[in-house]
């Protein structure tokens, strides 16, 4: 079955940078890659999406020109480099991957930016 998992979460200042892994196994190598966030009291948002070659993403437009997200598709791993943290991008960050037979969650990364 599908497995991800997801690394590098953790406590940083507010302006810190923070670079969150996600592991896939058992997919397609057809796949399109995400990362996710749910703050406290808020619904699971979309931060950005990566397409099966990379060649495309997509971001919410507060993470824009901060966030990056990456892919090495040989070995099937999604990356999330994350820049002048806020306080507003506290939350857990989940990895998904959705292939042909479905779509797919991590356990989730706790990232909390400090004032």
């Amino acid at each position: 079955q599908v497995q991800l998992v997801e690394s590098g979460g953790g406590l940083v200042q507010a302006g810190g940078s923070l670079r969150l892994s996600c592991a896939a196994s058992g997919s397609s190598s057809i796949n399109v890659m995400a990362w996710y966030r749910q703050a406290p009291g808020k619904q699971r948002e979309l931060v950005t999406r990566i397409s099966s070659g990379g060649t495309t993403t997509t971001y919410k437009d507060s993470v824009k020109g901060r966030f990056t997200i990456s892919r090495d598709t040989a070995k099937n791993r999604a990356y999330l480099q994350m820049n002048s943290l806020k306080p507003e991008d506290t939350a857990v960050y989940y990895c998904t991957l959705r292939d042909p037979m479905g779509d797919y969650w991590g356990q989730g990364t706790q990232v909390t930016v400090s004032s």
